[in-house]
């Protein structure tokens, strides 16, 4: 059963215009919200799927917010996923966004089309970076000399070698859809192969799957070899 949408950003307008294009595609938006705090509140009160979180917001920011919800505390709320929504494509907002438990990073010049995708999606269960963030933005932490304390430093040795691939792939930001047609697989023998890395290496979602990849080495920024 679905629960809506929620929408946290400072700007009334973009408010309005996200929750006109969700409408316009069915996606219910059940609560806006001006700054963190007003979401932390939305999301305690309406429990919706997903909420669109901008970064830069007055009093508590979007980053602060997001920990909040999604970190099982008081204001926490399980089943809620959010996409970071920004303008600004900085990389430490990103790593800011993953590590604080976000589901999608997205910018705020993104098509109607694939934002409604990008909720649908997320809605879901899977997990997403824009396509011009996904490999540029984590190559920058993954080399640096002091990694960031992601507590995501896995043993790769229980993983397949078919599930090697996978997750080398799937670090390149391709969908199970993608990754399907580069290893002629089905779409739901993928999906059973990201789900079984997932598990075996104890992460949330895809997300954290794409930075252990590069922060394990198991990718480096140039891509896995025979990847563009």
């Amino acid at each position: 059963m679905q629960r809506g949408d929620v929408i946290a950003d400072d700007q009334a307008l973009v408010r309005t215009g996200f929750g006109m294009i969700l409408a316009a595609d069915g996606v219910e938006v059940t609560a806006e919200a001006a700054d963190g705090a007003e979401a932390v509140d939305a999301v305690r009160r309406t429990r919706p799927d997903v909420v669109l979180m901008d970064i830069r917001m007055p009093g508590m920011d979007g980053i602060e917010a997001t920990r909040r919800i999604l970190g099982g505390g008081p204001d926490g709320c399980d089943g809620t996923r959010v996409i970071i929504l920004t303008t600004y494509d900085l990389d430490h907002y990103v790593y800011a966004a993953l590590t604080a438990g976000a589901s999608g990073f997205l910018l705020k010049d993104v098509t109607p089309e694939h934002l409604v995708a990008a909720v649908r999606l997320v809605r879901s269960g899977d997990a997403l970076l824009a396509p011009t963030i996904t490999r540029r933005l984590i190559e920058r932490f993954a080399h640096r000399e002091e990694s960031p304390r992601t507590g995501l430093h896995r043993d790769l040795s229980g993983l397949t070698p078919r599930e090697l691939e996978v997750l080398r792939l799937l670090a390149t930001g391709l969908s199970n859809a993608e990754l399907a047609d580069r290893l002629f697989l089905s779409p739901t023998t993928v999906k059973t192969h990201v789900g079984r890395i997932l598990s075996k290496l104890d992460l949330r979602d895809r997300v954290q799957a794409v930075v252990l990849a590069y922060e394990s080495g198991l990718i480096s920024p140039q891509g896995p070899p025979g990847t563009d």
